[in-house]
């Protein structure tokens, strides 16, 4: 079987228009020294398997240079390869390796805080008058000596934390170890410019960029405004706050267009922004607006929803128009941050039909679809117990959330081995019970496998323009059945049909000719979790 991807139909495309990305978790995907812990040389070493699934790209999530606090998303140097992963020629290896089985190569671009163990901060905190002072967010207290607004972290607690040596507060939206960067300063653009450039000249082909509207904050310090009731649990302060003041402000667009003039100086670079919050639609859509700003976003309207219902797919598609000046989406329903969706979305009965479903749903949506690691062999949220947990996340909150420590499990390769063909018997993470079952050699064995099913719709989306880059038009959006249309020119019009409930319904396909379904779809009666999409 060959690996490589087939060529791109329409040649005045870009390559990431309608891509199938890959993310990988390094420390869960391969460990090839045997540590415990996945990293950068073995990922090399199965990327052959993630070839083989036909996908255009691979999203690898940070390998740089930390203390870990927050898994590599506190970096200390963001041109740095952590010695836990590898070194910057495992780097370079793996971008080759990845260019010569046709993928393309995505990292990501932390941009909104570094470490505390940064250089950078180790000078800004020493003094009030230094070259870097600037460089970070830096408050005096309240006349009581309280904190200078009151900005919750998303962690939990104030966004604020007290600093001795300067006699200020710093910002940390997120754990007091991250310290927010003030990308307000231009040298501090600058030299977030430079990062970029970094890597783009060691061969990446695109960046996720992580939390960006969390970029810049107001500098008047203004407090936040409560959120209105909504029907959402709250966990956290975090959580009773409308967050105007401390993410969204109205100049990080000017930011991103620097950032995506510098990448498309170096060619085809694909830009990828996470935008969460209260406000994402309205900041998705202006972060990619024109041709001037990045090409996509994505958000967490399917990560962390407690249902997949056509309404909410409606209203995912809602935010992105096919229509000139609108960016273009990408689609996650499960990544590192957020428990597994056949644990979120379905009954145990009902998740084999369920993965085969969802999976079909994923490819046919218009925009670029993201797969993660397992997502592909229906893996399932693991049960880590409080003494096992790492994630700080899921420490501080606990047992309130499902952890991100449950969808960080080490992958299982061999269903039959000790270490689940890991690289290591006793990794960070506990291995999941029932992963075994669902190891790649086992489903590699078994044509009617998620895994083989996977493969076949990526191969399906690949074959037919509408799928990878057509227009979206909904059919029918009741309380269980989903239809849409997918159409280009270069193609023809697909129907796609999808029950997304466990009851049996009526539907209408049209005369058109089958091209794949999924569950029982026989006399006008969709089956509980099935789907099909035909040619009409």
């Amino acid at each position: 079987m060959s690996t490589a991807p087939m060529p791109i139909l329409d040649a005045a495309e870009p390559w990431w228009k309608g891509a199938v990305i890959y993310q990988i978790y390094p420390r869960s995907f391969a460990d090839a020294n045997g540590d415990g812990v996945g990293d950068l040389p073995g990922i090399a070493a199965r990327l052959e398997h993630v070839a083989g699934l036909g996908v255009d790209a691979i999203w690898v999530s940070p390998f740089f240079t930390s203390p870990m606090r927050d898994f590599g998303y506190d970096v200390a140097d963001f041109c740095g390869v952590d010695p836990v992963f590898g070194t910057i020629a495992d780097f370079d290896a793996l971008v080759e390796k990845a260019h010569g089985l046709g993928l393309k190569v995505m990292i990501d671009q932390v941009y909104s805080h570094s470490s505390d163990q940064h250089p950078w901060f180790a000078e800004s905190r020493s003094s009030r008058d230094n070259p870097r002072a600037d460089w970070y967010v830096w408050a005096d207290p309240k006349p009581d000596g309280s904190p200078p607004s009151n900005w919750q972290s998303v962690f939990g607690g104030p966004a604020w934390q007290w600093d001795a040596r300067r006699g200020q507060y710093y910002l940390h939206n997120f754990l007091p170890e991250q310290p927010d960067l003030n990308l307000h300063n231009p040298e501090v653009q600058e030299a977030i410019l430079g990062v970029a450039r970094f890597w783009l000249e060691r061969g990446v082909d695109g960046f996720r960029i992580d939390a960006l509207n969390f970029a810049m904050h107001d500098p008047l310090l203004r407090d936040n405004p409560p959120l209105p009731q909504t029907n959402r649990p709250r966990s956290r302060p975090f959580d009773f706050q409308d967050k105007i003041h401390n993410q969204s402000h109205p100049d990080i667009p000017r930011f991103i267009e620097r950032l995506a003039a510098e990448m498309r100086r170096h060619g085809a670079v694909f830009s990828m922004a996470e935008v969460g919050g209260d406000h994402w639609a309205r900041e998705m859509a202006l972060y990619t607006q024109g041709d001037s700003r990045l090409d996509s976003a994505y958000g967490f309207n399917f990560l962390y929803a407690e249902r997949l219902t056509p309404g909410l797919v409606v209203d995912a598609l809602s935010v992105w128009p096919d229509a000139p000046g609108h960016g273009w989406p990408s689609w996650a329903f499960e990544n590192h941050d957020a428990p597994r969706a056949i644990s979120r979305w379905v009954a145990p009965n009902h998740a084999e039909a369920f993965a085969r479903m969802k999976m079909l749903l994923l490819l046919t949506l218009r925009g670029n679809a993201i797969l993660y690691q397992g997502e592909e062999l229906g893996l399932g949220q693991v049960d880590i117990p409080f003494d096992r947990l790492v994630d700080p996340e899921a420490i501080a909150n606990w047992p309130m959330t499902l952890s991100r420590d449950g969808v960080r499990t080490p992958m299982p390769w061999v269903a039959d081995a000790q270490d689940r063909g890991f690289g290591s018997v006793d990794p960070w993470l506990p291995h999941g019970a029932e992963h075994g079952a669902l190891a790649v050699d086992r489903q590699e064995a078994d044509a009617t496998s998620l895994l083989r099913w996977t493969r076949r719709l990526i191969a399906l989306r690949r074959d037919e323009p509408a799928l990878r880059a057509g227009s979206i038009r909904i059919v029918e959006a009741g309380e269980a059945l989903l239809v849409f249309e997918r159409e280009h020119p270069a193609g023809d019009t697909l129907r796609c049909v999808f029950n997304l409930s466990d009851r049996a319904q009526d539907f209408d396909a049209g005369n058109g000719e089958l091209r794949i379904a999924t569950g029982d779809h026989d006399g006008g009666v969709l089956g509980a979790y099935a789907a099909l999409v035909t040619r009409i």
